[in-house]
């Protein structure tokens, strides 16, 4: 059987980083790089046998790419610190691992909560995210936000689900808000995008559109009107900040 690097980032990770590597523990090597925690995550980090990097923050797609440069073995398998492996996809991993005629890549489905409800349409599920690769395949894009990894070869998909709880109540969702719309406005500032009043209030409303009735969140209940409206805020936020950079 192949042997496998397990690969994350962190900053002040606490309420979640214990569980997160505890459903990882059977991997050959956890590689963590932090960017500067000081809530007791890398003490967590450390006890459960990780091996533990510091660096600066340059963004996620540079910072998972330190991850992945420290990784030793054949097969990676990318996971951030909300996300849990069950035993279910852990062995369907461990498939693939032992299996000489693998390919070069695969997909696996997230199943992921918001405010304590999993979510199974908004656009949400199944989302494929590409997580589990050959090292010498893959690397992550520069991308300060939103990064994805840029594989050669042939993918294909697992069936079994990776469980992320990204937003664990409101407050994370008003937090995550504002890092992601600054860091999403700095990006486009950087590709040469211009931002706006009416650009600002077109996004957001096609963002709350797209998810509530596309994407029918409507039937995810309360918590879908809530995601709606969270996304329709992110999109909003993200051309007011960058026309805000622009005026200055």
């Amino acid at each position: 059987m192949s042997k496998l690097s397990v690969i994350l980032i962190t900053k002040n990770e606490i309420l979640n980083i214990r569980e997160c590597l505890a459903s990882v523990s059977w991997a050959d090597e956890i590689i963590v790089v932090d960017s500067g925690s000081t809530d007791g995550t890398l003490d967590v980090c450390r006890e459960l046998g990780a091996q533990v990097y510091e660096h600066d923050w340059p963004g996620f797609g540079v910072q998972k790419n330190r991850a992945l440069g420290y990784a030793s073995h054949d097969w990676v398998l990318s996971i951030d610190a909300d996300e849990r492996v069950t035993p279910e996809l852990r062995a369907e991993i461990e498939q693939v691992l032992a299996d000489a005629t693998s390919l070069d890549g695969y997909e696996i489905p997230r199943l992921s909560s918001f405010c304590g409800r999993f979510i199974h349409h908004s656009g949400w599920r199944p989302d494929y995210v590409l997580r589990l690769f050959r090292r010498d395949k893959a690397k992550f894009s520069d991308a300060l936000v939103h990064e994805a990894v840029q594989m050669q070869g042939q993918r294909g998909q697992l069936q079994h689900s990776l469980l992320h709880y990204s937003y664990r109540d409101f407050e994370d969702v008003i937090a995550k808000l504002n890092n992601y719309s600054s860091a999403a406005a700095d990006m486009q500032q950087r590709r040469g995008k211009r931002g706006g009043l009416g650009t600002a209030l077109l996004h957001g409303g096609w963002a709350f559109f797209r998810t509530y009735v596309l994407r029918r969140g409507f039937l995810d209940g309360r918590e879908g009107v809530m995601l709606a409206i969270m996304n329709a805020e992110n999109s909003y936020y993200r051309y007011i900040k960058l026309w805000l950079k622009q005026q200055r």
